[in-house]
């Protein structure tokens, strides 16, 4: 997410770190022009982020540091659209979302994310099923619910979008529903039919917020189409999907900057947890390489349970972490969605994120081996893998279909990763974690 406009700010910073008169800093900002416009930005946009970063150099010293922060001021100043940001609940339940966009922008899915992202923050959801145009739309969107546990409303045969909406709203208001999205109709293309009918929904529901979802790779094509329906339904805030694929993220200054609409959330992967909230100093912190540890604190304090951590630590420090443990450990990372954009979180790993191909926790061929090896074991085996001789190997091998070889090797790697783990909870745990590879690291060859 915006790799390439993150180069163009490490190369324009490049320009002044060695020499910081006036004609170092035309060329930084000469260099940022031909990045932003590449990377799709709004030429007037583009324009105007450089006079102000232009006009704030003048009033301080000329330098790097300086320079750097007015980049990030600015570009702060710049994607900070009037609005909310994140997820605002109604002071009365249920707060009511109709989702819009074109067909193809990734809106159905965009929605499951959200609702999961709430459902995370133990928030109870209703998803209900308007779009009625798109041939297996309310299909796709059942599939999607079953499979990640979230309640959906629909009715089978139904035509009139009007009808499910209101039902799916008494429905929400009966069953104690925190939130109701509402997954509506796509177009190819911008219509007067498609208008009329979502413009119908929002008269019937009266919704709290109208969430567009647009594909971050459709440019200066996607500002438009969301300034054509944010004149008929005043969106409330734009949700950008595809993030992971585009390289320029141009899209998410243009629509900021030109339509003033907040930008509320991005989609940055595959997974039903790549969905994060869209809060511009983070972004701008992580498009300037410097991470952010925020986001993920957020993430993970979302995911594990601290009085289950405090158990499993106890388990850890007293060497009986087993491989029941193991496989909840495994589900729980899954939630935390793309282990790339987790990388990219931490300060200084910016750069390596953008280099790695992203770890499938779900379908890797040694994940899958591996849960494979776990549920060819009894209970008491998965409890106390000391039970494992080599009568047992060769059954769990068979069972896996795995050889003896590789399923040494895998209880190897888990008995050294016990003892690693239990050594690092004796020495105050993730302190003293830090502090080892701090160590290890002022000691590493230069």
């Amino acid at each position: 997410m915006f790799e390439q406009i993150s180069e163009s700010f490490r190369l324009a910073l490049s320009k002044v770190r060695f020499v910081d008169d006036e004609k170092a800093i035309k060329n930084a900002l000469d260099v940022l022009k031909k990045a932003l416009l590449k990377a799709d930005v709004h030429h007037k946009v583009t324009k105007d982020l450089l006079l102000s970063i232009e006009t704030d150099m003048k009033q301080k010293s000329i330098g790097q540091k300086q320079f750097l922060d007015a980049i990030k001021s600015n570009l702060t100043q710049i994607l900070t659209a009037p609005g909310n940001q994140g997820f605002v609940y109604a002071q009365v339940a249920p707060t009511i979302v109709l989702m819009a966009g074109l067909q193809g922008s990734g809106k159905t899915t965009t929605t499951i994310k959200l609702a999961n992202y709430l459902k995370l923050r133990k928030k109870k959801v209703l998803v209900a099923a308007c779009d009625l145009q798109r041939l297996a739309a309310v299909e796709q969107l059942r599939q999607l619910c079953e499979a990640n546990e979230i309640d959906l409303f629909f009715i089978e045969n139904e035509t009139n979008p009007i009808k499910v909406a209101t039902e799916a709203l008494n429905k929400a208001k009966t069953g104690l529903y925190d939130v109701l999205l509402v997954d509506t109709a796509g177009r190819l293309a911008i219509d007067e039919a498609l208008m009329s009918e979502i413009k119908d929904v929002k008269t019937a529901l009266n919704p709290h917020e109208i969430f567009y979802v647009a594909d971050a790779m459709s440019g200066q094509d996607g500002v438009k189409s969301a300034s054509k329906f944010n004149d008929v339904l005043q969106i409330s805030g734009v949700i950008l999907s595809k993030f992971d694929s585009d390289s320029k993220g141009g899209v998410a200054i243009s629509i900021a900057k030109q339509l003033g609409i907040p930008l509320r959330f991005v989609g940055i992967g595959e997974k039903v947890a790549d969905l994060e909230s869209f809060i511009p100093d983070r972004i701008v912190s992580r498009i300037m390489g410097e991470g952010d540890l925020a986001t993920l604190v957020e993430k993970t304090s979302m995911i594990i349970d601290e009085k289950e951590a405090k158990r499993l630590n106890q388990k850890i420090k007293k060497g009986q972490f087993n491989f029941n443990d193991f496989l909840e450990q495994m589900e729980s990372v899954k939630k935390l969605g793309s282990m790339k954009s987790l990388i990219g979180m931490i300060p200084g790993l910016t750069n390596v994120a953008n280099q790695i191909k992203d770890i499938d926790l779900e379908n890797s061929k040694e994940i899958v081996h591996i849960k494979a090896l776990i549920n060819s074991m009894t209970k008491k085996e998965r409890e106390n893998p000391d039970l494992l001789n080599n009568s047992r190997k060769r059954r769990l091998a068979a069972g896996a279909g795995l050889s003896q070889m590789e399923v040494n090797r895998f209880l190897k790697q888990f008995e050294n990763a016990s003892k690693l783990a239990k050594k690092f909870s004796g020495k105050g745990g993730a302190k003293g974690l830090a502090n080892m590879l701090s160590q290890a690291n002022m000691n590493r060859p230069r």
